[in-house]
């Protein structure tokens, strides 16, 4: 299953920590909001630019999870996560609409992963949004540095209007890590939010590297959230540490932290993310809000 082996924690398998884990913080399980599960030719050809090191990823970055889908399905679930998304971002026009078709079939036979859509800044966008919404979406996702778009582009007026009144949140990738771009960075999210004041983003990565500056715009805005994925673990602390300076801050925004793994593209075992956390030392309270509570209350899971 996992390419790089089980990660050991003392002389535990993930599957024997997380489930510890869970029973130590009393949890009925793990909501990650941060999962891709795509159409296979996309997912195929995301897995071959992270093997070839491309310049979005700026290192070698080898994918821990390679399975077909319904033994990542069945990985996650052993894990025991209840609830998950299916991340998909396109890339260029005329490709979100697809996109969008799939997750809704998706989560039609997945009935633990929240309806998951996406868009991207063409005539349309408004259009195929308020399709998406109509079936059920509960969930968005943008990719700032891949979609290489600004997020204030007039083509997506419509987008956020229909989003900020539903109230639908948008997992949106726009810190400038691992690599910078044109767009990403806190400014332009900082120009959106001036015109869209109650959007309710959740920042991918907690923003990296400017974490700083995305915890200032969380103060300003109360509909702002942080997802965990990747950030805390060895990996990203490598390039992208987080800075001590800001764990009074960590702590005093865990109301609106969610945990997000990045599954199944990332480059070491599911468990790490999750001692990456515990290491950090917020507590339990923390910790059951971040991998669990928080996620719970913003999607209504039972």
């Amino acid at each position: 299953m996992c390419e790089t082996g089980a990660a050991v924690h003392g002389d535990q398998d993930d599957n024997t920590y997380l489930a510890e884990f869970r029973d130590r913080l009393g949890l009925p399980g793990i909501i990650d909001v941060h999962t891709h599960f795509m159409p296979e030719p996309v997912m195929q050809k995301v897995w071959a630019y992270f093997d070839s090191a491309g310049p979005l990823t700026a290192r070698t970055w080898p994918i821990a999870y390679r399975d077909d889908e319904q033994v990542r399905l069945k990985t996650l679930r052993g894990f025991g996560v209840r609830a998950f998304s299916a991340l998909v971002y396109p890339h260029k026009p005329e490709m979100a609409a697809w996109l969008n078709e799939w997750t809704a079939e998706f989560a039609a036979r997945t009935p633990d992963c929240l309806h998951t859509a996406t868009f991207f800044p063409e005539p349309d966008a408004g259009t195929y949004v308020a399709e998406a919404i109509r079936r059920g979406a509960q969930v968005f996702k943008v990719h700032v540095q891949v979609g290489r778009f600004d997020p204030t582009d007039p083509l997506l007026d419509p987008v956020w209007e229909l989003i900020q009144h539903a109230g639908i949140p948008v997992v949106i990738h726009c810190g400038s890590g691992p690599v910078s771009g044109e767009f990403t960075g806190p400014a332009p999210i900082a120009a959106l939010l001036r015109r869209f004041p109650r959007l309710p983003l959740i920042i991918a990565h907690m923003g990296a590297p400017e974490y700083t500056e995305f915890f200032d715009l969380a103060e300003q805005y109360p509909d702002i959230r942080f997802d965990t994925t990747m950030t805390f673990t060895d990996f990203f602390e490598e390039v992208d540490p987080f800075p001590d300076t800001e764990r009074g801050r960590l702590r005093s925004l865990g109301d609106r932290i969610l945990f997000g793994s990045d599954f199944p593209n990332i480059p070491y075992t599911y468990g790490h993310a999750f001692s990456a956390l515990e290491r950090l030392d917020l507590g339990d309270d923390w910790l059951r809000k971040v991998c669990y509570q928080n996620a719970a209350d913003l999607f209504g899971i039972e």
